[in-house]
């Protein structure tokens, strides 16, 4: 009988444990981490000091798992009348309110205290900015009010950037914006086609998502207006900024003229669910790999094969 109750209470603390792992929307966080160690390696042309690069990503874990908590409390209402946030920990009743907050408010000052000591100021006060913002400007004040919210809020999700750069040089760079830059265009198109898949949902609690006001139609337009400029932006960085090179090139325009292709295809079928369901995943995959194709760029062992390369090609045409 002992035994029994040390294993229902060891698989009820585990059952917790897992509630407030979901409050962080774990899924969303290694997204924001591609993009604080794409802005890190190009920052260190290439030459990351390891501790730092942990300690930049565990912070920035945090800070996310902050925002996304508080972001939880907020919307608990609203979660539990979307069938597709029903269960999650705070509308279902498996967490509380007021724990939830006090479990987002030290992984806030944690995040603060690694990043301050690790790295510096500069890059904690950026991850503390992008809770602030995420919770007040995009929660509070866009989300429930205004079709811009996504495009606005992005701003949020395109701070890990600036904070994996200022980490790295203590500083914000032209470069450090243009990445927060192609990271806050970027997020429309992949949020879009997303809400496009589920926009029954959120006309259902009354969020003024781009489909719900205006319609397939003029969404499927400005997916494809904010996907072109996005990948022209990816470009700025190899002109005329001069951060990258040749490999980054070819991967950004390899996996830029896929993305065009995606959202071409949508415009000209608004309605067609399966194409937005299929250009939210490859956004997902494109923001990855492009920030891999930042750090492979990056490495100074790709530029040596390079230069390798190109003098074998210099001997054999001479």
């Amino acid at each position: 009988m002992i035994e029994t109750n040390v294993s229902r209470h060891h698989q009820t603390f585990l059952q917790v444990i897992h509630s407030y792992y979901q409050l962080t929307k774990p899924r969303i966080i290694p997204l924001l981490l591609i993009t604080t160690a794409g802005s890190m390696w190009i920052a260190a042309k290439g030459e990351v000091n390891p501790l730092l690069l942990l300690v930049t990503l565990a912070g920035g874990t945090l800070a996310a798992a902050s925002a996304q908590v508080i972001n939880c409390v907020y919307d608990r209402d609203i979660d539990y009348d979307m069938e597709r946030t029903r269960h999650r920990p705070l509308p279902s009743g498996k967490v509380q309110p007021r724990d939830a907050l006090i479990f987002a408010i030290a992984l806030a000052v944690i995040s603060f205290t690694l990043l301050s000591v690790f790295a510096n100021l500069l890059a904690a006060m950026l991850a503390m900015s992008g809770i602030v913002f995420y919770v007040l400007i995009y929660t509070h004040l866009l989300k429930r009010h205004s079709t811009q919210n996504i495009v606005i809020g992005g701003a949020a999700g395109a701070i890990p950037a600036l904070v994996g750069w200022a980490a790295v040089t203590g500083t914000l760079s032209w470069s450090a914006w243009l990445i927060f830059g192609i990271v806050f265009l970027w997020t429309p198109p992949h949020f879009w086609s997303l809400a496009l898949m589920i926009r029954d949902d959120y006309a259902k609690v009354g969020i003024p998502m781009l489909p719900v006001v205006a319609g397939t139609k003029p969404t499927v337009q400005q997916i494809w207006y904010y996907t072109l400029v996005t990948v022209a932006a990816t470009l700025l960085l190899v002109y005329p900024l001069h951060q990258s090179g040749t490999v980054y090139t070819a991967i950004a325009l390899w996996l830029g003229a896929i993305f065009i292709h995606k959202a071409w295809q949508l415009l000209h079928n608004p309605e067609d669910r399966t194409l937005a369901k299929g250009l939210f995943l490859y956004s997902i995959s494109y923001m990855m790999l492009l920030c891999l194709g930042m750090v492979v760029d990056s490495l100074p062992v790709t530029h040596h094969v390079i230069h390798v390369v190109v003098d074998k090609l210099h001997l054999l045409v001479s």
